[in-house]
Parts: structure tokens; sequence; C-alpha cells
């Protein structure tokens, strides 16, 4: 039996769903009989691209088109295992030769962007002086990757994802149509999944439909695909936000151990960050997509906690409220973080910082996101500028550290030991010292942060932290 995404595959273009800025244009070029040679439809997977390619090859020629038939004018190419320039040389001699049935011979090239750079020459020529009787149509996910010279010898054409108002409406027709009972939040659930892919969305229904002959609920959705629940998901942002390094471990062990992965917890904080980010949340936002394997479960634990470990910000934290305050406050607390109380409390005491406080003082002495800590303004931009303009080899190696500015003296901490090695040399450590208008200058050792704190001394505040050992040589590495 066939799936669903097969079976629901268009085969005209006034059936294809949520694309009207592609199908619109094509439908009114073959109804003037406008055909050109080359079309390069560009977006990302599960959007139709190779549906539309069919569809359109098919109208060319005037053929029907049925998903399973096989016409000999009509020639689909994997571009990732024909990628070489000898498939293109096999393809400009067959080219030549005329339409056994159709007006058109027509190429579809899918994954396009996989040609080799001596492939793509190859086709340029035929691209450039194409016979009368061929048509190119090629998809591609990764439009960047194809040449100029191929792109401005085509006819483009962008394919973007589904709406949710649009596959939620899709799915629900295709659900009445299969006798599929599913609640609309259940539905919803799916479309959040299916992430605006036709393919995706349908294969995740297709997937779930088997779970009950009666009626199938948003819980029974989650469960099924591995998913937290969104409270839980609001509840370790707040954790977050608020450094609560404790909470964290224990959300973390609890969703972990309910059997959901890493990258799919991971996946789906980045998609509650996107939905209302913040400044705060921008750090963990940038970790959240290195989580994968190897050691994606460490890797989880280092976005969530490696900063609240290896900075002396963590001990800066607001009081702890009571975990049973309820979904609404929470999902309020993301909206609006907590911000520090003025410099006085109401009882004349001095009022303890947030997190979120903490942070913002941190960083209002950073003169750019290299910054690490310091209690002393320096002005960064205008010394790595004054480097840049001294020695570019100096300057490249520079931006690369972070820095902290305090007593007057200038400290870098490079990532690697390379780095270090090079700026540590006599000659770039004086054009490191006249940038800084004589400021004296310390590099640090690859591995030292700003407040002393070694990676191993990290490794084993994680290690107290989840009550099992982390190494940097095996077993559970998060770096």
């Amino acid at each position: 039996m066939k799936s669903l995404y097969r079976r629901y595959r268009p085969v005209r273009l006034e059936e294809v769903v949520g694309q009207e800025q592609v199908t619109g244009p094509l439908a009114n070029s073959l109804k003037a009989g406008k055909i050109n040679h080359s079309y390069l439809f560009i977006g990302p997977r599960g959007c139709g691209k190779t549906s539309v390619a069919r569809i359109l090859a098919h109208e060319i020629n005037g053929f029907e088109y049925q998903i399973e038939d096989d016409y000999v004018d009509i020639i689909e190419i994997d571009g990732a295992s024909n990628r070489g320039i000898e498939n293109i040389r096999e393809l400009r001699e067959k080219v030549l030769i005329a339409p056994t049935t159709g007006k058109y011979k027509v190429y579809i090239i899918d994954e396009v962007h996989m040609l080799t750079k001596e492939a793509f020459n190859a086709l340029l020529k035929t691209l450039e002086e194409p016979p009368a009787h061929a048509v190119f149509i090629m998809a591609t996910t990764d439009a960047y990757k194809v040449p100029i010279t191929i792109t401005s010898r085509s006819q483009t054409f962008t394919f973007k994802l589904a709406e949710p108002d649009v596959m939620l409406s899709h799915l629900k027709t295709i659900s009445e149509k299969e006798s599929i009972k599913i609640e609309d939040a259940a539905l919803k659930m799916i479309v959040k999944r299916g992430g605006g892919s036709f393919r995706d969305s349908l294969s995740l229904l297709d997937q779930i439909s088997t779970l009950s002959d009666e009626m199938i609920t948003e819980k029974m959705v989650v469960s099924a695909l591995g998913l937290p629940e969104e409270e839980k998901i609001d509840l370790l942002i707040e954790d977050y936000l608020r450094g609560d390094s404790s909470r964290i471990s224990e959300a973390l062990k609890e969703l972990l151990s309910s059997g959901i992965k890493a990258e799919v917890l991971a996946e789906e904080l980045i998609r509650r960050i996107m939905e209302k980010p913040q400044r705060e949340l921008m750090t963990l936002l940038m970790k959240l997509p290195e989580v994968k394997a190897p050691y994606s479960e460490a890797k989880l634990l280092v976005a969530l906690l490696y900063d609240y470990a290896a900075s002396p910000i963590s001990q800066a934290k607001a009081p702890t409220p009571a975990r049973n305050a309820g979904v609404s406050s929470v999902r309020q607390a993301i909206k609006k973080p907590a911000v520090a109380p003025p410099s006085g409390s109401s009882d004349g005491g001095p009022a303890e910082p947030t997190h979120e406080a903490a942070m913002s003082n941190a960083k209002s002495n950073e003169p750019n996101d290299n910054s690490a800590s310091g209690n002393e303004v320096f002005d960064w931009d205008s010394f790595i500028s004054k480097v840049q303009e001294l020695n570019d080899a100096v300057y490249s190696q520079a931006v690369k550290c972070k820095y902290s500015y305090s007593g007057g003296e200038l400290s870098l901490f490079p990532a690697k030991k390379i780095v270090k090695t090079i700026l540590s040399r006599d000659n770039n450590k004086r054009i490191l010292v006249q940038a800084a208008n004589g400021v004296k200058i310390t590099i640090r050792e690859p591995g030292e942060t700003p407040d002393g704190i070694t990676k191993d001394e990290t490794l084993s505040k994680i290690s107290d932290i989840m009550g099992g050992e982390v190494t940097n040589d095996g077993g559970t590495n998060p770096f």
C-alpha cells in the first residue's frame, strides 16, 4: 500500500498546495506556449519541487501524468549519484537525439547542486546553446551551491515551506478522505513537527494514523513521537533564565530518561525560543544546533549549563520560586523575564540581583561579543581595528580571542594553542601593545577562562552537577 505522501502527490499544477507563486506563472507560460529551455527550482526539502518538475515535464509535451508512468522523453537524473563530468558528457551526447513521442526531450536533474565543478562547466556548454527540442528542469535545496553561470541562464522559481494554516487545512482534508479520526490539536502538533514540509507532515500523519481506531488525541501524538510537553519546555527555559543549575539538571534527567532524544529536545527548545526570542536566550540558541551525535546528551548539558559552571555570573541568581506556580506564570516569565529591582528594596535592604540583571551588568563593559569579563571599560573595537591597520595576519588571530580587562591589563584568551603561539611571538606582541597604546597584554593558556577556571575544572563542575564522571578524553565528552 502506498504511503500518504505518494498517494496524495499532485499530478496537475492546480492540485499543488501552497506554491501559487510558482504554479501561477508556470500555468500562464504553458497557456501562452512560452517554453524556456532551462528552469531552476529552489527551496527546502519536501515542498514540491520534484513534483512540480514532473508535472511541468508532462504538460510541456501534452502527456497525461500518472505517478507510475514512464515516458522515454522524460529523463530523471539524480545529481547526487550522477555528479561527475563523465555523466554530463553522456547527457550532452544523448541530448542531441530528437524526442521519440513528444515535442521536447525533458531532463529533470534533482539535487543539481551536487554536481562537481567540472560537471557544471560541461552542463553550461549545453545550456548556452541547447538543441531546440531540449528542456532542462533542475531542482536544488542549496541554491547558493549552484554557479551563477547556471542560474543566469535559467528561469528561477523559489518554493517555500507551507504556512501552518495551509498545512493544517491540507491535513484535515486528507484525514477526512482517509477516515482518520484525529483532534485538531493533534493535527496542529503534526503541523509543528512537519515544519512546513508536505512530505514530512504527511509521513507523520501516516505514522500516527495507526495509533487508534478511535479519536487520536494530542497526548497520543506527543507520546508516539517522543516529544516533550510544551509546559516542560517552558519550565526548562525558565530555569535557564534563572541560572538554576540544579533544576536544569533534574529536568534534563527526567526528559531524557523518558525516552526523548537530546536532538529532539534541542529542536523543541530552538522552536520555542524562535517563537518568543529574547536577548538572554541568544547564547543558548547559538549552542543548541551543536547538539547532535556523538555525545548529543553531553552537548545539550553544555548548552544549558556550561556558562553557569564556568562563569562567576552564576553566583548572582534570583531566589528560586516554587515549581508549582502554574504553567501560565511560567509562560508569563518567558514572555517577560524578571529584572533586577532598584538598588534598595522596599524594606531598606539591598536587593538581590537576578541572573538576567547580573548578565546585563556584566555585559555593560563588553565592547563586542569577544569580551569575556572584567570590571573596567576597554575599547575593544578601536583596539582590534588598530591591529588590523598594523598587521592583517596578527588581526586574523587576535579577533578569534576572548578578552578581559582589569587593573590596566588586557588578557587575551585564545581557544587554540597555535593562536597563543602566534600572538606570543615578540614582533606580534609588540603590534598588540602598540595597538593598545602601551597597555600591558597577557596571552593566556588555551582552555583557561577569564576567572581562572581551567577546562578540567569546568568538566569537574559539570560532573558534580550530573552526578557522574564527565571526561575530556572519552565517555560523555562535551567538547
